[in-house]
């Protein structure tokens, strides 16, 4: 069976701000949730990790999609919620947890905004009963580089030390129920990062890197904030993406694309794409 599973960052914002009404612009959780109904409905997600979802954007997400005729579930994990088709997927388990402030060892506080977290579903699929791990989170966001106005320090292994936890998750589910496994999310780290190298220690591979049919090679990434937004998208390559799918335990050519999704209409609804890949299971 074929599964369509994106990774979705979708700006936290509720309210129009006052930078958009001087531009003319609106970029509100109600009109924004009606441009990421129009994404699912021509992209067909049957599981999206979210960043960045407040309990107002959640909402409004279920009541669109189902007045678009799209059914979604919820499961709720704050800042870091998973969406599902239950139609095709039964929830079994599932954990949340916001990561700590302290990253052991080193001087500084790593989950500012108690928004950096993950959520985890262990899904049956309906159709064949196999199990699915699935997580959505989203890692503690400053720069790890001295030149940059966002540094601080051990910023970068803060990262990898919050990857960590969530893997210690996974492993003891994977050992539970046997199945393969996903990490999706905004890692707020490139390819070459150590958080992603943590995934990577630990026997999981990118879906970029195992996609048989296409593997998308673009970073999905453009400005988009309170201030407003630009009206393209930044021209470079993937390894520079921070939003990641992360796979250990699928059978070999199980990932058979991936894709970042980009068009230009999506511009003013977050500054990060939605990517996805398409996995047979």
């Amino acid at each position: 069976m074929m599964l369509r599973i994106m990774t979705h960052n979708q700006w936290k914002n509720d309210d129009n701000l006052p930078a958009w009404v001087e531009q003319g612009k609106d970029c509100s959780a109600a009109v924004r949730m009606r441009g990421f109904t129009r994404v699912y409905a021509e992209t067909l997600p049957d599981i999206i990790g979210g960043q960045e979802v407040s309990a107002t954007m959640a909402d409004l997400l279920i009541r669109y999609t189902a007045e678009n005729g799209m059914r979604y579930a919820l499961l709720w994990g704050r800042d870091t919620p998973i969406l599902y088709r239950p139609d095709k997927l039964e929830l079994v388990d599932s954990e949340f947890s916001l990561y700590p402030d302290e990253f052991p060892g080193h001087e500084g506080v790593f989950n500012n905004s108690q928004t950096k977290s993950y959520c985890i579903a262990v899904f049956r699929v309906k159709e064949s009963g196999k199990l699915l791990i699935f997580a959505s989170t989203h890692l503690w966001w400053k720069s790890g580089k001295p030149s940059s106005p966002n540094y601080q320090p051990y910023s970068d292994e803060a990262r990898a030390y919050q990857m960590s936890l969530l893997i210690a998750r996974i492993d003891a589910l994977q050992e539970k129920y046997a199945c393969p496994a996903i990490i999706v999310g905004d890692l707020n780290a490139d390819y070459q990062s150590l958080a992603v190298g943590a995934a990577f220690a630990h026997g999981f591979v990118h879906a970029h890197d195992v996609a048989t049919e296409h593997a998308d090679e673009t970073m999905g990434y453009h400005d988009c904030f309170a201030w407003g937004y630009h009206a393209y998208y930044r021209d470079t390559p993937f390894e520079t993406a921070i939003d990641h799918i992360l796979l250990r335990g699928m059978p070999e050519g199980a990932v058979k694309r991936f894709e970042r999704f980009s068009p230009d209409y999506y511009l003013p609804l977050s500054d990060h794409s939605p990517a996805y890949i398409d996995l047979e299971l």
